[in-house]
């Protein structure tokens, strides 16, 4: 039926991965200057509060996430791929830019921190429809034989979205130098009205996906999304599948962003220096997310994934000890500490890489959208987001990496276990076969 259709599915991806990849730099670009926030946003007489309050914040935006996919797989559902997607990003690029004009405590006092979270709350809800809508579109688009591939360049997205804010804040605080703390830091935030307007006139050159289309034609496209996903038997699918999104989630974090707050907490590296190294090392292993990707089309998705669970869990501590040993500040072997995190990072290329094609495989296309949306946020918003908040408040509370690595090592251990015998293999599931004439309510 649509294959023919989908001859221009690299466009598709470019566009669907254009989109993505600004929606989680506005993400991350929060993370990114937790430190500097930190002080315009809360009371500056104890700084370790100050910043663990951000770092509440910015996990806070992760928990509301499986709530966005709720609201938003609904729509995606019943209105379209297209147009849910292009109101996520929208959604986004609003509440990043705002960031960048609310007057700080000093100014306002209290309500610069509510205002904030408040900002904070729409994002976490729009990147919760974000996903679910990019990942669905591009996975039917694309022949069954290689969605692994051509998803894991979508999948290369979030990690392009922190380099992108740590290029953003490099070049920013190296031109205005003492004035970034003063006021340019307002510079990243402003810059996502410009990239969010670019994102939203790509894709809204778009066309619908060619199985929404057909189920739409067929008239069978479901009633109630949330009863179908989740008061179904599609329900155990949903929980198997929160179960290796959890392990996944837990690997992404620990192994990217928790490499930047090591580095700037544990290590006490300067800001500068420790964005060149993990932009450098994260740039540098961008493309294992395709090689993953691809290798899952040939040996198949559960071997991948939950191969890169089990390395997370038994070297995460030595790797960790190691990237310390080479970071004391004055004294930085700038070579080593890009490839322990470039191998950080390959393991979240093992994890992360095949996912998308796992997730859009594993369910029908009546409720795709919903039924990848949620697990998928519940694992990276709920497990994975956790990661930055309970690592850094160990270590505060008890100066030690072992205790700090606890959380990122446990899950990802446990994640392992269930899905070896939970998970199945879904490489061989065709999403293009001809839609079942019967439509359940």
């Amino acid at each position: 039926m649509a294959m023919e259709i989908a001859k221009d599915f690299r466009r598709v991806i470019t566009a669907a991965a254009v989109g993505n990849v600004i929606e989680w730099y506005d993400f991350y670009i929060f993370g990114s200057l937790a430190a500097v926030l930190s002080v315009k946003f809360f009371e500056k007489g104890n700084p370790v509060a100050a910043l663990l309050s951000t770092i509440a914040l910015f996990t806070a935006g992760f928990l509301i996430r499986p709530l966005g996919a709720f609201l938003f797989g609904w729509m995606g559902d019943r209105v379209g791929r297209k147009y849910t997607f292009l109101v996520t990003l929208t959604g986004m690029g609003l509440g990043t830019g705002a960031i960048g004009l609310i007057p700080t405590y000093e100014s306002i006092g209290l309500a610069a921190a509510f205002i904030l979270f408040g900002l904070r709350m729409i994002q976490g809800l729009c990147l919760g429809g974000e996903y679910g809508g990019a990942i669905t579109y591009v996975a039917e688009h694309v022949p069954d034989k290689s969605r692994g591939y051509y998803t894991g360049w979508l999948q290369t997205s979030p990690t392009l979205g922190i380099v992108v804010s740590l290029a953003l804040i490099i070049a920013v605080r190296t031109y205005f130098g003492k004035d970034f703390d003063a006021w340019a830091w307002r510079i990243p935030f402003l810059f996502s009205f410009l990239l969010v307007a670019i994102a939203i006139y790509i894709r809204w050159q778009l066309e619908e996906t060619p199985i929404f289309q057909e189920i739409r034609a067929k008239g069978q496209m479901t009633k109630n999304p949330w009863k179908e996903a989740f008061l179904s038997s599609n329900i155990k699918l949903v929980l198997i599948a929160c179960v290796v999104l959890i392990g996944q989630g837990v690997v992404w974090y620990s192994g990217q962003f928790w490499a930047l707050y090591f580095l700037q907490q544990v290590s006490k590296v300067d800001p500068l220096s420790s964005a060149y190294i993990v932009g450098a090392a994260l740039l540098i292993a961008t493309p294992s997310l395709i090689f993953f990707g691809w290798l899952s089309d040939i040996i198949g998705r559960k071997p991948v994934i939950l191969g890169g669970m089990l390395l997370a869990a038994v070297t995460y501590y030595p790797l960790y000890l190691w990237l310390g040993q080479v970071t004391h500040p004055g004294n930085i072997n700038y070579p080593i500490a890009v490839l322990i995190i470039f191998i950080l990072v390959c393991y979240v290329g093992m994890v992360y890489g095949p996912v998308g094609a796992f997730l859009a495989e594993y369910f029908p296309g009546r409720i795709r959208y919903t039924s990848v949306s949620v697990p998928y946020h519940i694992g990276n918003g709920w497990g994975g987001g956790l990661v930055p908040f309970i690592t850094s408040a160990a270590f505060a509370a008890t100066g030690s990496i072992g205790y700090a690595l606890i959380y990122p090592i446990a899950v990802p251990a446990v994640c392992f276990v269930l899905a070896l015998f939970l998970m199945p293999e879904t490489r061989h599931n065709s999403i293009w076969k001809p839609i079942e004439a019967k439509a359940a309510a």
